[in-house]
């Protein structure tokens, strides 16, 4: 089920849609629009995990013992490969 949500746009805006439309994006404006706010909405979530992300090492910065355990899990993983 789908709720009609009146919106206004701009003449621009409603040339990009078009658009869009027309490159086959989407079948119509609607779709066009509701893949948009399906974009939108992954935009803020990926951004909002890498600021979690950032503020996890803000808060407990990597060591140089990290570094070194990641590169001898690096060259152990290199080295198990089969080349």
């Amino acid at each position: 089920m789908t709720t009609p949500v009146p919106t206004r746009f701009s003449d621009e805006e409603l040339a990009i849609i078009d658009r869009l439309v027309d490159d086959g994006v989407a079948d119509s404006r609607s779709a066009v629009i509701r893949r948009g706010v399906h974009h939108l909405a992954d935009a803020v979530r990926r951004a909002r995990v890498g600021e979690t992300i950032a503020e996890s090492y803000r808060a407990l910065p990597q060591t140089d013992d990290d570094d070194e355990l990641a590169m001898a899990n690096a060259i152990a993983m290199t080295e198990a490969e089969s080349w």
